[in-house]
């Protein structure tokens, strides 16, 4: 008599697998992740002529290119992954998957990968895009861009799990990750840089979720990020993720609510 030995490995990998099947059949989420974010910077591009954006010491590029991340992260991983969460629940998927040998965090995890890497390869794709076609140099900070965009990965999937646990059903999953998506591209320097925000305004924004994912990809390429300005956006990013991951925990629900 044999026994099979899963590793948590195995296990997230077969259940993305059948996650990024689901997600394939879902028009709207597709089109939403995949087509949504390339468009988004155009509108950006279109507003930076109008913006005096010497005097904030940026480019056209060094603007759109960290909010074509944002747009991504924003609408790739974030805005789908809620849909995704509040409709295994409400399918009763999550209840399910909870009786066999999947931990609760690897059945979040497994279920965001798909989401993730569809982030992870549509940001390298727009930072190509752009670094191509807006004449932008190799980045000064390499490692900042990085750090950036990994910061944002984290964080964008663990808040789509603190708004899929309020989130009722599958249809107010469209309504309730509006608040985030419109106070991040608003506030969070993907319009606008927070440069030509009042200071006292601008103060406040510094601590939006997704404000030092945008700080740390644009100081990767114009190398403006001081050492403790980078220290401070790390450490807002980390201390979101951290009450985001509390938050879950304490407050994710599994079954539907009814």
């Amino acid at each position: 008599m044999s026994t099979t030995t899963t590793t948590p490995a195995g296990r997230m990998t077969s259940l993305a697998r059948a996650e990024l099947t689901l997600l394939g059949r879902s028009k709207g989420t597709l089109f939403a992740a995949l087509f949504v974010p390339l468009i988004m910077p155009l509108s950006v591009r279109s507003a930076a002529e109008e913006m005096d954006l010497a005097e904030a010491g940026l480019t056209a590029g060094e603007l759109v290119l960290p909010a074509a991340v944002g747009f991504s992260l924003l609408f790739a991983v974030y805005s789908s992954l809620v849909g995704v969460y509040v409709v295994r629940r409400e399918e009763l998927v999550l209840k399910r998957l909870r009786t066999g040998e999947l931990r609760d965090a690897e059945i979040l995890a497994g279920s965001a990968l798909p989401a993730v890497l569809t982030g992870l390869l549509q940001s390298l794709l727009l930072i190509t895009a752009c670094t191509l076609l807006l004449d932008l140099s190799a980045p000064s900070a390499p490692h900042l861009a990085v750090l950036g965009l990994l910061l944002g990965l984290v964080i964008s999937a663990a808040l789509a799990a603190v708004t899929a646990s309020w989130t009722r059903t599958g249809e107010s999953a469209q309504v309730t990750p509006m608040p985030l998506l419109v106070v991040s591209m608003l506030g969070s320097g993907m319009f606008v840089p927070l440069e030509l925000f009042p200071d006292r305004l601008a103060s406040v924004c510094e601590l939006l979720p997704l404000t030092p994912v945008v700080s740390l990809v644009r100081g990767g390429w114009t190398g403006d990020l001081t050492a403790g300005e980078s220290l401070r956006a790390l450490v807002i990013a980390l201390a979101w993720t951290a009450l985001a991951v509390f938050a879950v925990r304490r407050r994710f629900r599994w079954e539907p609510r009814r």
